[in-house]
């Protein structure tokens, strides 16, 4: 193992922000392009902001528990609370759906699409643990890129 970290924070929707930094600053050793880190903010924000709307509720409160793991290249984000869970994860999966009609439902097609694999489990009444996978490929140095071809044609 390369390296890992824990965050527990309270379900406040201001908590969202430390995560996604949080988080984002834990992957800085895999030199990840603007783009790369972008795309993990968005998958860790959506999972983080999932826990904290869908798992407790407006009025609800919880800790929500983000722990991330580099094994070389490959990078584990788990985000956990122990909030309502989902009756069925497949329909929470589909774009658009949502139990809230104020939001669009996307918070899962993002996590899936800015990932590499994305597994949930939840059990209703006890919460909910969204597991996201990502391998990072090294950036290739200045110059080595155009390494062996050559500008005269």
């Amino acid at each position: 193992m390369k390296n890992r970290m824990t965050l527990r924070i309270l379900s406040l929707p201001e908590n969202v922000a430390l995560a996604r930094v949080a988080v984002a600053t834990f992957v800085s050793s895999l030199e990840l392009t603007l783009n790369e880190i972008e795309e993990l903010k968005v998958a860790v924000s959506e999972a983080v902001t999932n826990a904290i709307v869908h798992g407790y509720g407006a009025k609800g409160r919880g800790e929500v528990t983000i722990s991330a793991q580099i094994i070389g290249r490959d990078l584990t984000v788990v985000v956990e609370d122990q909030g309502r869970g989902i009756e069925d994860v497949e329909l929470a999966r589909q774009p658009s759906y949502s139990t809230d009609p104020e939001r669009m439902g996307l918070g899962f097609v993002f996590m899936d699409s800015f990932m590499d694999r994305l597994e949930v489990e939840s059990k209703p009444g006890e919460g909910t643990r969204v597991t996201m996978y990502k391998h990072y490929e090294p950036r290739p140095a200045a110059g080595e890129a155009s390494a062996g071809v050559s500008g005269k044609g």
